[in-house]
């Protein structure tokens, strides 16, 4: 997989960083795109990109703040036109979001030429599809605002061909049954399949949040996680002007990945007020800290594998 960083701002865009839009490419386990809000000018930056609007099948708002939807009603209605005729599209998100989009292509008098599922999460959400999990929790916020962990499918076990011919089956089109069921049939026989693969290998765990100040659910969305997405509005100076505004200072993204045992973080959301080359600096000065967990402050159209 790979996720991929279209503004990474926080409240106001400014001439090196959009708000907020995070794209996750599904590849291999599924030729979709999943997106992780969609502030003002996302469907812009994407032109800038080789991700296509017909392949976005799920749309994830973390909150009704305007720098993470506003560039939503326009983005599906590009969609339209960019691939995505009768292809149905699921939006889930916060209370309120089908009443926005729908309110305003009611007004602007815009025509989808797809359908929309929209699901309204009710301060938790579990929620499955082609083998992903995606489990939604509360944050704090000062208005409704999620985390979203996405556990990926598990990925069968290899086939021990050895041990498959030592039964007198040989590799064929009858392996695909040993590798995807529970049981196989050979010469009037039962095996069970788990005696002839390696170990099953789990898939990663992504856990992306919305705007926040530390609070306890945040440890159930990033427990464990391989990558976290999270905001740090402020790097520098006192945590208690961040958390004053329901936002996260960087000590308490670190905090937060050494208690749930986060393997790496991609910082997003940064205030505006900071230019790039003062990131740079906090960011050289944070690595040569040894106590500094592993983390990366995140630039527009950044991509990082998974």
């Amino acid at each position: 997989m790979e996720v991929t960083f279209f503004g990474t701002s926080a409240g106001l865009p400014t001439k090196e960083r959009n708000t907020q839009a995070i794209a996750l490419n599904l590849e291999p386990y599924s030729n979709s795109i999943w997106l992780f809000d969609v502030g003002e000018g996302t469907q812009h930056q994407i032109l800038h990109h080789s991700i296509k609007l017909g392949k976005v099948d799920h749309i994830f708002i973390t909150h009704m703040h305007g720098d993470h939807i506003f560039g939503l009603p326009g983005l599906l209605t590009s969609r339209s036109f960019q691939g995505g005729e009768n292809k149905p599209l699921t939006l889930i998100g916060p209370k309120g979001i089908q009443q926005y989009v729908e309110t305003t292509l009611s007004l602007s008098e815009s025509h989808l030429n797809y359908p929309i599922t929209y699901i309204e999460i009710d301060e938790r959400l579990d929620y499955h599809h082609d083998g992903f999990t995606v489990h939604a929790e509360i944050l704090n916020h000062g208005i409704t605002s999620y985390g979203y962990r996405l556990e990926t499918p598990t990925t069968p076990g290899t086939i021990d061909v050895e041990s498959l011919k030592s039964i007198g089956l040989e590799p064929g089109p009858e392996y695909q049954e040993v590798k995807m069921n529970d049981t196989f049939e050979f010469n009037g026989k039962i095996y069970q399949s788990d005696q002839f693969k390696g170990n099953a290998k789990s898939g990663p765990i992504v856990a992306i949040f919305g705007d926040t100040k530390p609070c306890h659910n945040e440890h159930i969305i990033a427990k464990d996680a391989d990558v976290m997405v999270h905001e740090a509005t402020y790097i520098e100076g006192e945590k208690t002007l961040a958390n004053s505004y329901h936002h996260s200072h960087i000590d308490d993204v670190f905090e937060l990945m050494r208690q749930a045992n986060v393997k790496q973080s991609l910082i997003t959301h940064m205030s505006n007020r900071y230019t790039k080359e003062y990131i740079d600096e906090v960011y050289n000065e944070l690595k040569n800290t040894t106590d500094t967990p592993n983390f990366t402050f995140v630039n527009d159209f950044d991509s990082f594998k998974i």
